[in-house]
């Protein structure tokens, strides 16, 4: 009996939404931050970087927002996409703000407790970012673009 009631609570948290934003957001933070940080010693310009990593990230995110978070119907995922697109430029501005100032223009502010190796500075701004960028993602998404579940 013990192991039916853990059963059931187990699968009731694993399928309920906030779970499931919660691993899709996991899954597109460390998409992300490979992206990141996998070319910003190649281009050494956190902005350039976070701009290419946040843009495939989007499309990244969407695809698993709308397929498993939101259990969205089939059509009209092109207008879905281009909402979802249109909401996170604000986060993808966010994220390039603080990449901008806290590696390229400040890097002092993170170096400070690094030794100032930058690519610590950029690992570290990149998750100050995610953490933020996801609460906003969320309350935007849950919101705004998914209202079409099947």
């Amino acid at each position: 009996m013990k192991k039916l009631l853990t059963n059931n609570f187990v699968k009731k948290v694993t399928q309920h939404e906030v779970f499931k934003y919660l691993v899709a957001g996991v899954l597109t933070t460390i998409f992300y931050a490979i992206l990141r940080i996998g070319i910003y010693p190649i281009l050494k310009n956190a902005t350039v970087t976070a701009t290419i990593a946040n843009t495939l990230a989007i499309v990244f995110a969407f695809v698993i927002n709308d397929t498993y978070v939101f259990n969205q119907v089939r059509q009209g995922w092109q207008g879905r996409f281009v909402k979802f697109f249109l909401a996170r430029l604000s986060t993808l501005f966010l994220d390039i703000g603080l990449a901008y100032l806290l590696v390229d223009q400040f890097p002092g502010i993170i170096g400070q407790f690094v030794n100032n190796n930058m690519d610590w500075v950029n690992a570290i701004a990149t998750l100050i970012g995610q953490v933020l960028i996801m609460a906003t993602n969320y309350v935007i998404s849950k919101f705004f673009i998914f209202k079409n579940k099947k």
